[in-house]
């Protein structure tokens, strides 16, 4: 059991680490873009599925309600949480919907779509961003190595250097957490 212990977090370090080094400037871009559409009044829409989905409400959640400071709500939904418009959608309209039907009604020009995708080719996702972009949106994706048709849509994608899911999801959540930082720095500066 300690040796599982042990590779697990040894391969976890490894990816973590290869974050800044193969990740920095695209975190330092996407960030860059969530700071301005907030400072402009515009809001950060977020999707992806399974696991990718429970993250999109955990980065909302510290979004509105806090991460490090007490400071006003900032403008972040979570497009997965909603059952009766993902339910409704997938039977009306199929499931690839879901993302893209949310970002027709609430989307606007300025505003921010980040997307998650450990594989990139998630055919919502993707929807999602196509849609985004198609209104004006800033598209952010982030993907592990086989970044698929996502990262060729996004105005920046964050590209984890790893194929396996848990450490690509790991590393999505501690990038989110420096989005947040980021934000909460240049934004609440005197807070």
């Amino acid at each position: 059991m300690k040796a599982i212990i042990s590779k697990y977090l040894e391969e976890s370090l490894r990816v973590i680490q290869s974050v800044d080094q193969h990740c920095g400037e695209s975190i330092a871009r996407a960030a860059d873009h969530i700071c301005h559409a907030m400072q402009a009044g515009n809001k950060l829409l977020i999707c992806g599925n399974g696991g990718s989905a429970a993250d999109c409400q955990h980065v909302a959640t510290e979004f509105v309600v806090r991460f490090q400071k007490d400071r006003t709500g900032l403008p972040a939904i979570a497009l997965t949480t909603d059952t009766s418009i993902l339910t409704a959608c997938s039977n009306d309209f199929g499931f690839q919907s879901v993302f893209s039907r949310q970002i027709e009604a609430l989307g606007r020009p300025g505003d921010v779509l980040l997307a998650l995708s450990t594989s990139g080719t998630s055919e919502n996702v993707v929807g999602a961003m196509e849609t985004a972009k198609s209104l004006g949106l800033v598209g952010i994706a982030m993907t592990g190595m086989k970044s698929g048709p996502l990262t060729a849509l996004a105005d920046v994608s964050v590209q984890i250097q790893s194929d396996i899911t848990a450490r690509v999801q790991e590393s999505h959540i501690i990038v989110a957490h420096i989005f947040c930082e980021i934000v909460e720095q240049r934004l609440f500066q005197d807070s």
